[in-house]
């Protein structure tokens, strides 16, 4: 199982679709829906979660799990109920987020210093929802250590968590290397719960390593694949037998050649011209760019050419002609 995290302020739904229609991801988790001290409309879910107009899945077929964040059991219930009547893939419960503005309002991984919360949470969550619908759970290792996460994980068991995502970091860690992959295989070891590994992986190998020292076959991939689009690919083709390398070359990055992904790009661009306010539309395709260029050389030439050109005329007028470039080239 191979599953695309949820990154808030990055993995969107238009992201989502991009990197789910190169293949190999088994599921998606949306981006958080912050859940206060009210019902939210459908609307709601559905602007941050599109995909649940459409079976809860993306447009390559990949479901899509929608995330609720917040602190009150009753109100996350009865959003979960409300959220139910939608038919999505799961409802997943974020106790991970590491960010100040969320934990300074209860919600994200400072919930972690109260574990009887967490189990009141998912408890409250899993009665309010239908049988069918799976309630999961994303935590890290803690807040400032690791030593809570234990029982933050048997206390989402016990509520009734369906299957457990371990960021392998503590909030004070950020997103600093490296991740704590041990950490992951003690929680593993003392649940029964299906626990799913998250943080640092960048390659095959690196899920390779991670999945023999957790114990963990299931994987949740963010950064790793938004810089390398066909890294689930690549994973599940060695899953399946494949070539362990190929020479000198990173085969997720091997599996899709450059050419390849400037059509991607050029779809993620045309989605955000439709819907994301023109000022901040740049921003979006640099970010992504921002990623890629850690993996791509190419991509390094785009963001350089991209720079300093903030006019969505001028940017898709160049995304055109060096598709068109390359389109000559093959």
């Amino acid at each position: 199982m191979l599953i695309l995290a949820p990154m808030e302020g990055l993995l969107d739904h238009g992201l989502r679709t991009v990197l789910t229609r190169v293949g190999g991801v088994d599921r998606c988790v949306s981006e958080f829906i912050r859940v206060t001290d009210q019902l939210l409309p459908l609307r709601s879910f559905t602007r941050i979660v599109p995909e649940l107009l459409h079976g809860s899945r993306t447009a390559s077929g990949v479901p899509v799990r929608p995330q609720l964040l917040g602190s009150d059991p009753a109100c996350l219930a009865a959003n979960a109920a409300r959220l139910a009547t939608l038919q999505p893939a799961g409802i997943d419960l974020n106790f991970g987020c590491p960010a100040k503005t969320v934990n300074r309002h209860r919600g994200g991984v400072v919930l972690m210093d109260e574990p009887e919360l967490l189990h009141a949470i998912v408890a409250a969550v899993r009665r309010a929802v239908p049988a069918h619908i799976a309630v999961s759970a994303k935590m890290r290792l803690g807040i400032d250590d690791d030593r809570r996460a234990l029982e933050c994980a048997q206390a989402l068991e016990a509520g009734g968590a369906s299957e457990l995502a371990v960021h392998a970091r503590t909030k004070v860690q950020g997103y600093r290397p490296p991740a704590y992959w041990e950490s992951i295989a003690v929680v593993r070891e003392r649940v029964r719960l299906p626990v799913i590994a998250n943080g640092d992986i960048w390659t095959v190998e690196d899920a390779l390593r991670c999945r023999a020292v957790t114990g963990c076959s299931a994987l949740m991939l963010g950064r790793g694949l938004v810089r390398r689009p066909a890294l689930a690919q690549a994973i599940r083709q060695r899953d399946a037998g494949g070539d362990a390398a190929l020479p000198d070359t990173d085969p997720s990055v091997a599996a899709l050649p450059w050419p390849q992904v400037m059509p991607l790009l050029a779809e993620f661009w045309q989605d955000v011209c439709g819907r994301v306010e023109r000022r901040h539309r740049a921003g979006r395709l640099k970010q992504w760019l921002n990623y890629l260029r850690h993996a791509y050389f190419e991509a390094q030439q785009a963001f350089d050419a991209l720079r300093l050109i903030n006019e969505p005329e001028a940017i898709s007028a160049w995304l055109l002609q060096n598709n068109e470039r390359l389109a000559l080239a093959e």
